[in-house]
């Protein structure tokens, strides 16, 4: 690889890697298993960097070779247990808030999401946290939109009968999108 090539890549990664660090951490469950995964991902795009034509989709190319590269982990039974919070809450500075009862539903939700199956999850992590639309979801997990439609459904009906996150009401959905799957 070229000098031009190595600083655009350079270029690539440091204004990029927020916004991959933050699928990674939503993909892993913790923040060390994203770095390591976010890393892992990175190389293997470096690699490959000279040979990817269309540098509008390297984004895409990126969070992919982070979901191949998560699913290969869990194939392996590499599945390390998460902690709850790695760094310090957003309630602890917000006086007032309950940082206890907001501990517990990171703990809940985040529960609930791991029990998921792994397609499930990728597909939620990928369309909510990332805020990604279904034909990117699609395109990144390699499924048809019909695929994550249906997935993303049966993955919130599974967290809606979450029992860990039934008695909670700041995990109940508002009225009118009750039912809604997209």
């Amino acid at each position: 690889m070229d000098d031009a090539a190595r600083a655009e890549f350079r270029d690539y990664v440091n204004g990029a890697s927020p916004a991959l660090l933050r699928t990674a951490f939503l993909l892993a469950g913790n923040r060390a298993d994203a770095e390591d995964l976010l890393q892992t991902a990175l190389a293997k795009t470096y690699l490959s960097w000279t040979r990817i034509r269309d540098r509008e989709a390297i984004d895409g190319y990126v969070r992919r070779v982070m979901v191949n590269t998560r699913t290969s982990w869990w194939r392996r039974a590499r599945h390390l247990e998460t902690t709850a919070l790695d760094e310090q809450p957003v309630a602890l500075r917000h006086p007032g808030r309950d940082v206890f009862a907001d501990a517990d539903l990171h703990d809940a939700l985040w529960s609930a999401l791991h029990r998921l199956p792994r397609r499930q999850r990728a597909a939620v992590v990928l369309r909510y946290y990332e805020d990604m639309s279904e034909a990117q979801t699609a395109e990144v997990l390699g499924v048809s939109i019909g695929t994550v439609k249906s997935t993303v459904s049966r993955a919130l009906a599974k967290l809606r009968d979450d029992a860990g996150l039934r008695d909670d009401e700041r995990t109940a959905l508002p009225a009118d999108l009750q039912g809604a799957t997209s």
